[in-house]
């Protein structure tokens, strides 16, 4: 059973930027997709950015809002995922989370991810 630990999240000014990681434990890391979602209070979770494994080269997505700002990362040697946020916005304030899926490709839909994180918060005043 593959568990997920979040962690990076925190308060920060707008402009700010901020790095969250997501270590991965349990089974293989590197073949398998990976995303980022959000959870802003009373809206639904949605789809922040996703790396996936095809070939011998990730593939990237990101989500309309944070396209250009946010990029996602991957370190397979260290099981981990990254998503660094530049120029944050309040509007980017959410909980995190990060995701896995038991395929290697990726997924912009919440439920073709079979493992979660617990979530981190993330909070950008203005």
């Amino acid at each position: 059973q593959a568990q997920l630990v979040e962690s990076g999240g925190g308060l920060v000014q707008a402009g700010a930027s901020l790095t969250l990681s997501c270590e991965a434990s349990g089974r293989t890391f590197y073949n398998h997709g990976m995303a980022w979602f959000r959870q802003a209070a009373g809206k639904e979770r949605e789809f922040v950015a996703g790396i996936t494994w095809s070939g011998y080269r990730p593939t990237y997505s990101y989500s309309d809002p944070v396209k250009g700002r946010f990029t996602i990362s991957r370190d397979n040697a260290k099981n981990t995922v990254f998503l660094h946020m530049n120029s944050l916005k309040p509007e980017d304030t959410a909980v995190y989370y990060c995701a896995r899926r038991e395929s290697s490709g990726g997924s912009r839909l919440e439920s073709d991810y079979e493992h979660w994180g617990q979530g981190t918060l993330v909070t950008v005043s203005s």
